[in-house]
């Protein structure tokens, strides 16, 4: 039996029952009732945005696809796509582990359209390097417009004496510089990066100038599903609120736990301590619904109509 398999699963199995714990801690003063009227008293204008930007996150998603057959230089049609990229995020959003659950996902979809393993396995790096990427260059925005970012979640005075902030700054212009290196790599044409029997050839300058633009936009249009969502009052603002969504994302996304359950909540929760929690707990929720509930059940609707389409076929 190789252990290694359970490793990961274990981890975010652990996170989810560790960051529960915290976030039931964390809310036993705060009533179903006073969430329910949280979300009562979000506007139907801030419903529509937070929906149009959840709209606009997966939309961004299917352009990851895109830019990776362009890199591939193959040809799919262009619903097809899309359906296979959202469906493939809805599931990996959810199930958790997006690279490898994405990887068998996408690999079902396109070997019906002509791709081999190894071409599905440079489009799933491929994504996950616009993924990468832009998180590295959004977040290196933030911790130099932001760099007393960290506050809010940690008691740093002493980082304070010694320049805490210049040192957050320091790590998103290290951050943007590491974005700038890939780009000249890029005008370099550097040699293939060979991972076992995969190579995968440095994108070109057109294939990163699209990475820079739609990978930035989905995280930027995921973090406006929060920010809609959350109340008026105390409310610190768009960039102030994306920043929190990136770290609160981030970790989520490092401690693997399915959908982020518990681990996205704690982060988030800590990072607006002068909001009502109710109302931030709301705006949780909606954003549970609109980025992972909703499309989950989508999702799965594709899947059924796809192996169904399949079935067919091959009984013919």
């Amino acid at each position: 039996m190789n252990l290694r398999r359970f490793i990961w699963p274990v981890i975010g199995l652990a996170a989810v029952a560790f960051s529960v714990w915290v976030l039931f801690n964390e809310l036993r003063g705060i009533s179903l009732d006073d969430v329910w009227a949280s979300l009562a008293a979000i506007r139907w204008t801030h419903w529509l945005l937070a929906a149009l930007s959840s709209v606009v996150a997966y939309a961004a998603l299917a352009g990851y696809d895109h830019i990776a057959l362009m890199h591939l230089e193959k040809r799919v049609s262009w619903l097809f796509v899309t359906l296979c990229s959202f469906t493939t995020y809805a599931l990996s959003h959810n199930i958790g582990g997006s690279v490898f659950s994405g990887a068998v996902i996408r690999y079902r979809a396109y070997a019906t359209r002509g791709l081999s393993g190894q071409q599905v396995g440079v489009l799933v790096a491929i994504c996950w390097i616009t993924f990468v990427l832009s998180s590295i260059l959004l977040g290196g925005i933030v911790l130099i417009l932001i760099p007393d970012l960290f506050d809010r979640f940690a008691d740093v005075s002493v980082f304070k004496e010694v320049g805490y902030g210049g040192l957050s700054a320091g790590a998103g212009i290290a951050m943007i510089l590491l974005v700038v290196a890939y780009v000249f790599g890029s005008w370099l044409h550097l040699k293939p990066l060979k991972i076992g029997s995969i190579q995968i050839h440095y994108p070109r300058l057109p294939i990163v100038a699209r990475q820079l633009v739609i990978g930035p936009l989905e995280i930027l249009a995921a973090g406006a599903i929060l920010y809609f969502a959350l109340p008026v009052e105390n409310n610190p603002g768009y960039l102030v609120v994306f920043a929190i969504f990136l770290v609160a994302f981030s970790a989520a996304q490092i401690s693997h736990a399915p959908g982020g359950l518990g681990v996205f909540e704690v982060v988030f929760l800590a990072g607006l301590p002068q909001m009502d929690q109710a109302g931030v707990i709301a705006a949780l929720l909606v954003f549970r619904m609109f980025y992972l509930i909703i499309p989950l059940v989508l999702a799965l609707i594709v899947v059924l109509l796809f192996e169904r389409s399949q079935f067919g076929r091959a009984a013919n």
